[in-house]
């Protein structure tokens, strides 16, 4: 396997594990267990524990102070801020609305990683985010046909955008990073700050959360799902990944997200296949192989390299 084809594997398997954290994370909220700022609480807490435990047992990496400063940032943003709002949100808003909504962080990704790290916008790159988005949108629409379901709220789905917002900056900001330092070494930093930011307004929550004061194993298995996939395996792929396909790459395979819950749900019974989900998955697809294919800049560089000679 090539570099991207390998980033692009690690990325199908993290957004797997997103998209089935999503109805997990709603169920978990609709039943009052948790609210979303103990579910951002421990996420963070786990998350810090899990990845310097791991540490202590491989070899010790020297983070620069000024790499300490990105450290903070991407904590902060692709940690606190993303998963706080992102499940903050989710306890307001419909799956359906967040599920739209996360469309949008490609072409966040695309638009910053243009300013940040100088990434062309090619008209292929861009007509890959809008494709993909398109066929998100149409395959939550097509299968709610078109109702607007309950729960629906302009706030919550404020929340969502930030989260994505957040998500497409932490990816772009900490890339320079995933080419110097290991994953864990990343992680364990990261989730540190968010940490020591989180707990001080939220460990009241967690303490006081439903959750543990109730027998059943099903929620446990499912916050365990939550912590142990959707926040450490997740988090440790994603600088694999970071460190072989560009950040709009990454951040296209939000827009599977409704792929997988749809293919959950025909699978479990609770729908059908049919053409529009068909036509939806063609252009999701379309969407990352056009982003994929499109060039970047080390491709225009060397390309200006060859013709030059």
């Amino acid at each position: 396997m090539g570099k991207k084809q390998q980033g692009n594997l690690i990325m199908v398997v993290v957004i797997l594990i997103f998209g089935l954290n999503i109805p997990i994370n709603k169920y978990l909220f609709a039943e009052g267990l948790l609210t979303p700022v103990a579910m951002t609480a421990l996420r963070m807490s786990f998350g810090a524990l899990a990845f310097w435990f791991v540490s202590l047992f491989l070899p010790k990496e020297k983070v620069e102070k000024k790499d300490l400063l990105m450290l903070l940032a991407g904590g902060l943003c692709g940690m606190m801020f993303n998963q706080g709002l992102f499940a903050y949100g989710l306890g307001l808003t419909s799956p359906v609305d967040a599920s739209i909504i996360t469309t949008s962080s490609p072409l966040f990704a695309m638009i910053i990683a243009a300013i940040v790290l100088k990434e062309p916008i090619t008209w292929m790159k861009a007509g890959g985010v809008f494709v993909g988005a398109a066929g998100a949108i149409f395959l939550v629409y097509s299968s709610h046909h078109g109702d607007i379901e309950q729960g629906t709220s302009m706030l919550g789905n404020m929340a969502i955008a930030g989260a994505q917002f957040f998500y497409a900056f932490y990816l772009v900001i900490t890339r320079p990073l995933s080419e110097k330092y290991s994953s864990v070494t990343m992680m364990k930093w990261m989730f540190l700050f968010a940490c020591m930011a989180a707990l001080p307004f939220s460990y009241g929550e967690v303490f006081n959360a439903p959750l543990f004061r109730q027998t059943d194993i099903t929620p446990f298995l499912l916050i365990s799902f939550t912590l142990i996939g959707a926040t450490f395996i997740a988090y440790l792929l994603i600088p694999f990944a970071q460190r072989r396909i560009r950040p709009t790459t990454i951040s296209m395979y939000n827009n599977m997200q409704p792929l997988i819950a749809s293919a959950v749900a025909i699978y479990m019974g609770m729908d059908k296949f049919t053409i529009e989900k068909l036509i939806a998955a063609i252009f999701i697809l379309g969407g990352v192989y056009l982003v994929t294919k499109s060039k970047s800049r080390a491709d225009m560089e060397v390309a200006i390299q060859n013709s030059s000679k």
